[in-house]
């Protein structure tokens, strides 16, 4: 059985002849009887009579006919579908990004395909990105945002490189560190330190190198978390200092809340953030679009934070 079958079915009761119907699906008689006779040996009922050179539905005709319309319409719908899909316009799109990044990115990309792709399901994950990689291999992600590292070891993922990491530490505003010039790790030592997000084993080694931390480094924070938001709410509220990306810390620095410290020596990390997805998946276009989003708002953010750093050296 095929939707070619079910269409010539529904043509001959529309039309009520053969040569009708024929006419309608732009095939001789002869073939549409053929068709039609092949639907019937398939579903082991007659369809129609063959009285007077005439066929006339039976009742098993009538008591198909509406699941027939129905598998017409669904064939309709499922291409329309695959078209809209096709288009950008419909479908689902499952993304992921470290908490550090939601800020930045998530409310821009669902708001633009909220707005421009309206029929698309959007289902975002915030975690590590160790635990997108994980996602993404179980086919629970069709991308995520993080570091581009993790995906070195796994042949089937594709990383495309989109925003180089600058890093800083950062205190409350009024903080006794605040202000000073050329702040030690000795001068942060009495403070309580927090871990913001991820730290890639690499980036711990660096952080411990540039510092003189012993290992593990990780026990030097008194607090560790992968929820920047917290990391935010306690460095209000304390004299806590933190060590994080510039992009984490860009929307309370510019509201004044926490300001920068100028620390000897500075924090310079190498971390790439990108886009990483499966190599041999066929994306949607919806999911390409997400991406001109993540490379615009990560560049939107790359000249806010210049534009700090610009102003930080003229004070």
């Amino acid at each position: 059985m095929n939707i070619r079958q079910i269409r010539h079915f529904l043509a001959m009761l529309d039309n009520g002849s053969l040569s009708a119907a024929a006419e309608v699906v732009h095939l001789s008689q002869p073939a549409l009887s053929r068709s039609i006779r092949s639907l019937e040996d398939e579903l082991g009922v007659p369809l129609f009579d063959r009285n007077d050179r005439r066929l006339r539905p039976t009742l098993y005709a009538r008591a198909y006919e509406l699941r027939a319309r129905r598998m017409v319409l669904d064939e309709k719908e499922g291409a329309r579908l695959l078209a809209l899909m096709q288009s950008g316009e419909a479908g689902s799109l499952a993304l992921g990004m470290g908490s550090s990044l939601a800020p930045v990115l998530l409310s821009p990309l669902a708001l633009d395909l909220m707005q421009n792709a309206p029929r698309v399901q959007l289902r975002s994950v915030i975690e590590t990105s160790e635990r997108l990689v994980a996602a993404l291999l179980a086919e629970r992600l069709d991308f995520f945002v993080g570091d581009i590292r993790v995906a070195q070891d796994h042949a089937d993922l594709s990383a495309e490189a989109v925003y180089p990491c600058t890093f800083g530490w950062y205190v409350r505003r009024g903080h006794p560190l605040a202000g000073q010039r050329q702040v030690t790790i000795d001068d942060i030592r009495p403070y309580p330190l927090l871990a913001a997000g991820y730290y890639e084993p690499s980036l711990a080694r660096r952080f411990g190198e540039l510092y003189g931390l012993a290992v593990p480094v990780i026990d030097h924070f008194a607090f560790t978390t992968d929820d920047v938001g917290t990391v935010h709410s306690i460095l209000e509220g304390s004299d806590a200092v933190v060590p994080a990306t510039d992009l984490s810390m860009i929307a309370k620095a510019e509201s004044g809340e926490v300001v920068a410290l100028d620390v000897n020596p500075p924090l310079v990390m190498d971390m790439t953030l990108g886009i990483v997805h499966h190599a041999d998946r066929t994306l949607a276009p919806v999911a390409q679009r997400a991406f001109e989003i993540v490379r615009d708002c990560f560049a939107a953010v790359e000249a806010r934070i210049a534009a700090r750093a610009l102003q930080a050296r003229r004070i």
